[in-house]
């Protein structure tokens, strides 16, 4: 068995990944938990995050040839997906809010914050595109980085401040909008092939 690693693969994988959790973006919910609950299970939710994220790389696939999708189709739905995430964070609107979590629990924090609909659909995108191995790196990475943040949420809000916040979410937003360009550039002539 060989191991494919690539350093520009594992990078771009890891920027997709951070700008599509965008856990900093997350913060003022975070934070809003904390408050409510009085503590948040960091490394709970840090663990299932990886490991819903890792399953559906791999599963993923499987559960799309079940209902009759192949991965093109799914590559260009995700980069229409991910074309909107990066509108809302470029223009600070919201097309679509989940309710807010009652509780920080797993289940709020994990999925749909962390692993949520855009970041799974993200990881088949680019399970298209990159090999699998660099993309668990990128998954590894994002997890340790989710999980700083989550256990230094409020130094986190306090340093950067809201503009701080504001400005991360907008740079990475631009980098989102370039990435599912290219993603549906490189999908839709296998999807246009097929018919």
């Amino acid at each position: 068995m060989t191991f494919n690693f690539n350093v520009r693969e594992i990078a771009t994988a890891t920027m997709v990944l951070f700008a599509v959790i965008d856990i900093l973006g997350s913060i003022p919910i975070i934070i809003g938990l904390r408050n409510k609950t009085g503590h948040i299970q960091s490394e709970k939710a840090s663990i299932v995050a990886a490991c819903l994220m890792v399953a559906f790389l791999f599963l993923g696939e499987e559960i799309l040839k079940l209902i009759g999708i192949d991965v093109n189709s799914f590559a260009v739905a995700g980069a229409f997906i991910i074309f909107f995430l990066a509108i809302e964070m470029i223009l600070g609107i919201t097309l679509y809010k989940d309710d807010e979590p009652e509780s920080a629990s797993v289940v709020p924090i994990a999925f749909p914050l962390i692993a949520g609909a855009g970041t799974l659909t993200s990881l088949l995108s680019l399970r298209s595109e990159y090999a699998v191995e660099n993309i668990i790196v990128a998954i590894i990475l994002n997890i340790i980085f989710v999980y700083l943040v989550l256990k230094s949420s409020v130094r986190i809000e306090k340093i950067l401040g809201k503009n701080g916040v504001s400005v991360i979410r907008k740079v990475f937003g631009v980098i989102l909008l370039a990435i599912a360009v290219k993603l549906f550039a490189a999908n839709i002539n296998g999807l246009m092939g097929g018919l």
